[in-house]
């Protein structure tokens, strides 16, 4: 009787579908760090094909299951043929150009990327080139997503979804829900919520601390006038007149609505007088303003080198590495410029993400700090409507304050800008007797009263010596100029 037993496995050889579900790998032999603690939170006691201890194991085909999920979301396969272009330098006779296939053969990508063993990195491409291969393409000698001769590369993030989302939010605005939307409120939660906690390269943050004892401790706005008359009542009380506007007179700008009153500053005052593009002729005043308490900003000037990073066997480190390439093209949207017909429909989106921040995002914020379209490497700086009032300026009762642009001399006007506070004069307090003192009398004034209705905590405070008055003489513009080719021929006429 002719008995027949199993042939051994040739050394090198494969292994059979049942041993390879038996073959488990421990998280010793896995140097990547977050897969390493994964496989010891998961895996069961067992003996590791290929150290031989008794650890916490994975099967090498679990092992397979995250490497294919990982590779899906980061590595990309690179080309196994030169395209066209190469194919022209390696022609030209003059050309010592040699193509090399980019990336790491696909055993060489999948050891480095976990950090396991080279057989063990075998056995799983060997697993995965079973999964993804068939036999027309063995037929025909094509390459399949994990055969032995595949090539890998690491893959950039695409935010192209984050792009899509982003452009139906704005189309939605301007021709569907322009004053609510769950799904606009939901992507803007998405795209700047927990946004202090995100790191950028160079190492600055993303959220600046402003006002007393911070960097940021004051801003410059400047407001434009074509009378003297309305020029003189700004520099009579510039904390009215060159503060933020009361509602009613609040236009609709970049970061808000109509009748929505914001502060708009410059970190520097030649960009402040850039900002409100003054006609030849006018006269712009610019002032200095404090900031009296803290204020947290966010800074899109910041965005373009945010980071996120982790384990590519994490599964949120796709999503984030996502989001983090959105943002960092975000600033640059939100603050490119704006043609004066277009404002009313492209600022539509800027608005509700100011509106956002403002009221419904953690973490909260009481503006923004974002580049100048005007003025190259400048910075603007709004504040949004619960952190824009300016404290009131205070003289005492009856003060008459009259302002003064220059005077008459024999040889004409001299300009001599100048504001004279003329207050009463002063009088003796009456020394109080004990029929008529009352503890109310010691008290400070009542202030939490205010006859506009306005009780938000001011966080700015004009510095009155640092008014300044600019007359525009001129304007230099900036611009690169293109030539225009022209040419003249003769018209083919077409025979039938």
């Amino acid at each position: 009787m002719l008995i027949c037993l199993p042939q051994e496995q040739e050394a090198g050889g494969g292994m059979s579908e049942d041993e390879d579900d038996q073959k488990r790998i421990c998280y010793g032999c896995v140097g990547e760090a977050y897969l390493a603690k994964q496989i010891e939170k998961d895996g069961q006691p067992g003996v590791c094909a290929y150290c031989g201890d008794t650890l916490a194991c994975i099967t090498v085909e679990e092992l397979a299951d995250r490497i294919e999920t990982a590779f899906d979301h980061h590595y990309v396969r690179t080309d196994n043929y030169p395209d066209s272009w190469q194919e022209r330098a390696m022609a030209d006779r003059e050309s010592d150009y040699v193509w090399e296939r980019e990336g790491q053969p696909v055993a060489e990508a999948i050891e480095e990327a976990a950090s396991i063993p080279s057989d063990a990195a075998s056995d799983v491409q060997e697993i995965l080139d079973n999964r993804h291969g068939d036999f027309d393409s063995a037929a025909m000698g094509e390459e399949t997503e994990f055969s032995g001769d595949a090539h890998y590369e690491v893959k950039g993030a695409s935010a192209r979804a984050w792009h899509e989302e982003w452009r139906s939010f704005e189309q939605s605005l301007k021709t569907e829900a322009r004053f609510f939307s769950r799904s606009a409120a939901e992507l803007l939660a998405r795209v700047f919520g927990q946004i202090d906690t995100l790191k950028t390269k160079p190492r600055r943050p993303l959220v600046v601390d402003a006002g007393p004892g911070r960097k940021l401790t004051h801003l410059y706005r400047a407001r434009v006038f074509q009378s003297d008359e309305k020029l003189e009542e700004a520099l009579c009380r510039p904390d009215m007149h060159l503060g933020s506007p009361p509602a009613r007179l609040a236009s609709a700008g970049r970061m808000n609505a109509r009748g929505i009153s914001v502060f708009y500053g410059a970190t520097d005052a030649g960009v402040a007088l850039a900002e409100v593009r003054p006609p030849v002729g006018s006269k712009v005043a610019v002032a200095k303003f404090e900031i009296i308490r803290p204020l947290r900003l966010l800074d899109l000037t910041a965005l373009d080198g945010v980071q996120d990073g982790g384990s590519i066997f994490d599964p949120t480190l796709k999503g984030r590495l996502e989001r983090v390439a959105f943002l960092r093209t975000l600033g640059e949207r939100m603050t490119r410029a704006v043609m004066p017909d277009d404002e009313a429909f492209d600022y539509l989106a800027t608005q509700a993400v100011a509106d956002f921040l403002a009221t419904e995002n953690e973490p909260r914020l009481d503006g923004i700090i974002f580049g100048s379209a005007q003025a190259k490497s400048g910075r603007n700086v709004v504040l949004f409507h619960k952190a824009a009032r300016v404290e009131e300026m205070q003289f005492p009762k009856g003060t008459e304050i009259r302002a003064n642009t220059g005077y008459g001399t024999d040889e004409g006007w001299e300009i001599d800008y100048g504001v004279i506070e003329e207050v009463p004069k002063a009088k003796s307090p009456p020394v109080p007797t004990e029929d008529d003192e009352s503890p109310f009398d010691l008290m400070p004034p009542y202030e939490a009263y205010r006859p506009d209705g306005d009780y938000r905590e001011a966080a700015l405070r004009v510095d009155a010596g640092s008014v300044e008055v600019h007359h525009v003489e001129w304007v230099k513009v900036n611009s690169t100029s293109y030539g225009v080719s022209r040419h003249r021929r003769e018209r083919w006429e077409r025979k039938f």
